[in-house]
């Protein structure tokens, strides 16, 4: 199975990727439920004030790291949306805590989704993962996810997909596949 890795500062062509972040030092810094309230708002600014464009099909937050799956679109740079996310969370973060510190790990890791077939894995995955650190038994009882958004119909941030919308998602990286 192909990946594809975005270098910094490239802008994208399309296509959907799975983000991984952690808090440094893997502290469990997004606790209380606050922060990840905190985390979840900087998302929406960045959609919306900020304007960038992109679906969030999942995520989660967790007490010291989160995932997305997200398409962007054309002319879209990941690098400048995930550097503005965590940049202004990281500010807020420390002016609310009185810090001066450094506050997530390491840049970030993208993977690029290669067919319907990973995003559904990658989908999955991300719905289990507060199911697995044992949050909670169903992965729409976590507040902090796109199963949970999916459950109660919020759309402010996430994006609902079935298998038409996927279809025309994909299509940029299965072209790029075949080259």
């Amino acid at each position: 199975m192909a990946s594809h890795y975005c270098p910094r500062g490239r802008t994208d062509l399309g296509f959907t990727y799975h983000i991984f972040s952690v808090v440094n030092r893997f502290l469990f810094e997004l606790d209380p439920d606050r922060m990840k309230e905190l985390l979840l708002a900087i998302i929406e600014e960045t959609l919306t004030v900020k304007g960038f464009k992109f679906k969030l099909w999942n995520f989660c937050i967790m007490s010291n790291h989160f995932h997305f799956l997200i398409t962007l679109a054309e002319g879209q740079s990941l690098s400048e949306i995930l550097k503005w996310i965590k940049m202004v969370f990281a500010i807020r973060w420390n002016k609310m805590n009185h810090k001066t510190v450094h506050f997530w790990g390491d840049r970030f890791y993208s993977r690029v989704i290669t067919d319907e077939k990973d995003f559904w894995a990658v989908y999955n995955y991300i719905d289990q993962n507060s199911v697995k650190a044992g949050l909670v038994k169903e992965p729409r009882e976590w507040k902090y996810s796109g199963a949970y958004h999916r459950e109660h119909g919020i759309t402010r941030i996430v994006s609902f997909v079935d298998n038409t919308i996927l279809k025309s998602e994909l299509k940029i990286l299965q072209l790029y596949e075949r080259e």
